[in-house]
Order: structure tokens, then C-alpha cells, then sequence
């Protein structure tokens, strides 16, 4: 059975897919960035489900440059915070490449109105996939086309 790793901050989506897709993975949850790069170091996984917005977590486990992402926003480090937690699943996926991780991911974001900017993480960061609304049959059918093929850059 293949081993999916879910990172986010709530428990929505590991507890629907846990319950509806079970038969199929056998899913862990993460529930920050850093602790996702842990058990992803410490353990066997076969592919990431993760998501995008992380707006229930403390802000000492975002990842991303906090400095950088305030002179983004005119200094505002309230901006700052909202831009790093609505995008901290490409944070996180950043991370997960740059600890040598190459396994396929499935990012819960509808990319279709920003096509370009998801063919340009796929080149810099793939194997990856996205979904905007992740219902669990959908979730299936990724997950698993990635794991038969994940594409350029994957582990093998």
C-alpha cells in the first residue's frame, strides 16, 4: 500500500481521505512545514498531499522569508504574515526539494487561473499535480496517475 504523507495545518483533509481512501494509502499528517520535512526524513513515504493556505499555525512555523515577503508589502508585516500563509504549501514544497525529497506531490490549489505560474513550479519543483476542490475519488485518481507516472525529476 502506498504511503501518503498529508501536510496541513487542520485535519480536513487526512480525516476525509483517511475515511474514504484507506482502502487504496495509508496516510500521515503533518501539521506545519518543519514538521513535515521530519517525518518525511524519518520515514518511507511514497507521495505528499498538500495544501496551500496554512493560516492556523504559529508564526514561528511558517516557512519563508518574513523580511523579504514585508518589503514585498511595503513593510507591512501584516501582509507579510497573510501572503506567507496563503502561500505557504509553495514554501513548503520548496522545502521538501531542497531537503532532497523527490517524491510526487498533489497541491490542494486551483492553479487554472494562473496557468503559467504552475507550469513554471512543475519545472522547478515537480513531480506535481494540483487540484481546486480535492474530493477524495479525484484525490484517488492523482494520486495514483502520479505514482504510475510522475514524471521528470521524480525518485525512481
Amino acid at each position: 500500500m502506498n504511503r501518503v504523507l498529508v501536510i496541513e495545518d487542520g485535519q480536513e483533509y487526512s480525516d476525509t481521505l483517511g475515511r474514504f481512501l484507506s482502502h487504496v494509502f495509508a496516510f500521515g499528517r503533518a501539521g506545519s512545514g518543519p514538521e513535515g520535512l521530519k517525518m518525511l526524513a524519518d520515514g518511507s513515504w511514497d507521495a505528499v498531499f498538500l495544501d496551500m493556505c496554512f493560516d492556523r499555525i504559529p508564526d514561528e512555523q511558517l516557512l519563508g522569508d518574513r523580511h523579504e515577503a514585508a518589503e514585498r508589502f511595503g513593510g507591512d508585516p501584516v501582509r507579510a504574515r497573510t501572503f506567507l500563509q496563503q502561500h505557504q504549501g509553495t514554501f513548503v514544497l520548496a522545502a521538501v526539494r531542497a531537503a532532497g525529497h523527490r517524491l510526487p506531490v498533489l497541491l490542494s490549489y486551483d492553479f487554472s487561473a494562473e496557468p503559467r505560474r504552475f507550469e513554471r513550479l512543475v519545472a522547478r519543483q515537480g513531480p506535481l499535480d494540483h487540484l481546486p476542490d480535492p474530493g477524495p475519488a479525484e484525490v484517488e485518481r492523482r494520486l495514483l496517475a502520479l505514482l504510475r507516472d510522475p514524471g521528470p525529476g521524480a525518485r525512481g
